[in-house]
């Protein structure tokens, strides 16, 4: 049989002797492996009785540098249908390389690639996405990279909206906030996730601080840039983070609160950033918003501690800042952003994203966390056992033990940065992660600790979900030296690169079948298209978005495969920076092992 190349999953029937045909795919993590690394591909097979597959590894000269069989069927736990994984660990040597799966009748190849660093220019890209973010400001060759574009929303004529209004700034008061980066695919700011965001980046710092000091994103600030706000000796992951903590600052009112969000009353339509004319707000102070301010200005007080130099007066500026919004906070515990109810009470409406929680015991908890260990003032522990106990007492009342973290739940956070200060033990963690270990061992069809149960997917899980849980295995790595969750981290980018039941990698820009039409307004707007290095949501079977601007997702679609590659899929397909976040924690926590 003449050998028929194919780029990647291959959509050809086989018969295979099963009873009946389907498409053989094989799904793979198509960004690389490092040599040591545990090497895995998962082979969709046509029934249960399909025997085990032939598959070779192929060089660039055409010769077998590896053969084996696939495992016995097993049944993905969600879909229940028939899947098989070949394990081709023991091939090491760095290269580029053709996976061949060989049945009765066709012959199925895709690409794999062995690397010592395959992760580090997707941390690059992944952190690079954050400067295509960026408001207020052109984006210019040739720190571009193909994607200039002239300034949207310079902010320096922003209205305080009815329901911020003070004696002192009352209603339709012009503040000026510019700066910080577009919150996702839509063009607003929003405080609380992007003080989650902050939370992340920073303490990904602590955890690599060596790995990142090497990173040249090619940014204004970069290194030995001939520019005007070239700077000098600080790590260009931590100017870029700078941009954002700027803006942040900016949202804070004379009496210390935070306004929650900068946002036009409706979302901007899918144009350029400079044709938009909307006027922008900044709406409600909330409690919520003042505590991840307070902590995000802790926990940057500390990092940057070194760079006094570069930012002058930041230290103590950020402390300041810090202590004023938990004191509002303090004063006003129960203010919660309610869009609805506010929208009965002022005008104009506000109609964008919400980030609405109304449960702020994990906020106290992290802003006196990092309050505390930025200062070393004790009456900043004198409420954290009792925010902790609410905290344990709402688990328990849902059943769970240990609560992953996301923009509505920071807890985790002040957990890690006590992990990292040696202040707690990292036992909490290890038996949460322990039945996800087994899973990946037991059950999963994609070897992965991540997407084995149904509640695994909801919006965003790809980054709350899948590469948070690598963090987590991180973290739990960093603490135990066990092997075992540095190879289940690893396992869970696996999954988000190609190792999956829907086959795309969900980062834009990378692998032979990536996501390609995100739901980001930068992106369709752009001449050139999609900017890589974005993260998308992944398989939502809510599909909020669902018979809504032409989303139409196919009929009792399993939880895994509930994905479109489709600019209006905002439930599957949407990018943010609190996603993006997670993704190069994840690649560069990996990268930096090494």
């Amino acid at each position: 049989m003449k050998n028929i190349h194919i780029a990647f999953l291959c959509a050809c029937a086989l018969m295979v002797g099963c009873k009946h045909s389907a498409p053989l795919q094989v799904r793979i993590n198509q960004v690389g492996f490092r040599p040591a690394q545990e090497k895995t591909a998962t082979i969709d097979v046509c029934c249960p009785e399909a025997e085990p597959c032939a598959v070779r590894i192929l060089n660039a000269a055409g010769d077998t540098v590896w053969q084996g069989l696939a495992s016995a069927t097993m049944l993905n736990p969600i879909s229940g249908k028939p899947r098989q994984i070949v394990d081709f660990s023991t091939l090491t040597e760095v290269g580029d390389y053709t996976l061949q799966v060989n049945n009765e009748m066709s012959i199925v190849n895709c690409q794999l690639s062995i690397n010592n660093h395959p992760y580090r220019e997707l941390t690059r890209k992944a952190l690079r996405a954050f400067y295509y973010q960026r408001a207020s400001m052109d984006i210019v060759e040739p720190f571009a990279e193909g994607y200039e574009r002239k300034a949207g929303h310079p902010d320096d004529q922003v209205l305080v909206h009815a329901s911020a209004a003070t004696a002192e700034r009352p209603e339709g008061t012009i503040i000026a906030s510019p700066g910080g980066w577009y919150d996702a695919g839509d063009y607003n700011k929003y405080i609380v996730n992007s003080g989650f965001t902050m939370g992340v980046w920073l303490m990904a710092y602590e955890m690599n601080k060596e790995y990142f000091d090497t990173i040249n994103l090619n940014i204004p600030e970069s290194k030995d840039v001939n520019c005007q706000l070239s700077i000098v000796n600080c790590p260009d992951m931590l100017a870029e983070a700078m941009y954002n903590i700027h803006w942040m600052m900016t949202m804070q009112d004379t009496d210390g609160g935070v306004y929650h969000k900068l946002t036009e009353p409706n979302f901007e339509g899918f144009i350029r950033p400079d044709e938009c004319q909307k006027p922008r707000y900044v709406v409600l102070k909330t409690t919520a918003a003042a505590l991840d301010f307070a902590a995000t200005m802790a926990l940057a007080a500390r990092v940057y501690a070194p760079y006094e130099d570069v930012y002058p007066g930041f230290v103590a500026q950020a402390t300041e800042a810090a202590k004023r919004a938990y004191a509002w906070a303090e004063a006003n515990p129960a203010i919660y952003y309610d869009q609805p109810k506010m929208n009965e009470q002022f005008k104009p409406e506000i109609k964008t994203g919400a980030y609405d929680d109304f449960d702020v015991n994990d906020e106290f908890y992290w802003a006196e966390i990092e309050l505390n260990l930025l200062t070393g003032d004790d009456k900043y522990k004198a409420h954290v056992g009792d925010h902790a106990q609410a905290i344990a007492d709402t688990l328990a009342k849902v059943g769970k033990h240990y609560l992953p973290a996301t923009w509505g739940n920071v807890a985790e956070l002040a957990y890690f940065d006590l992990l990292l200060n040696n202040k707690t033990d990292v036992n909490a963690l290890l038996a949460y992660l322990e039945p996800y270990l087994d899973e990946a061992e037991s059950t999963s069809v994609h070897r992965s600790p991540y997407g084995n149960r149904e509640s695994d997917f909801f919006w965003g899980c790809n980054s709350e979900g899948c590469c948070w849980r690598g963090i987590e295995c991180l973290y739990a790595y960093r603490f135990t030296g066990d092997e075992r969750y540095r190879v289940a981290a690893e396992r869970c980018l696996n999954y988000i690169l190609g190792q999956n039941a829907t086959g795309y990698c969900y980062v834009t820009g990378f692998g032979q079948k990536p996501a390609s039409h995100p739901h980001h307004r930068l992106s369709y707007s752009h001449p050139k298209g999609t900017h890589p290095g974005f993260l998308v949501g992944g398989p939502n079977p809510m599909r909020q978005d669902a018979e809504t601007d032409g989303v139409k997702y196919p009929k009792n679609v399993p939880a895994d495969e509930s994905y479109l590659d489709y600019q209006p899929s905002y439930a599957s397909n949407e990018v943010t920076i609190n996603w993006n976040v997670t993704l190069f924690a994840l690649t560069a926590g990996l990268d930096a092992i090494e």
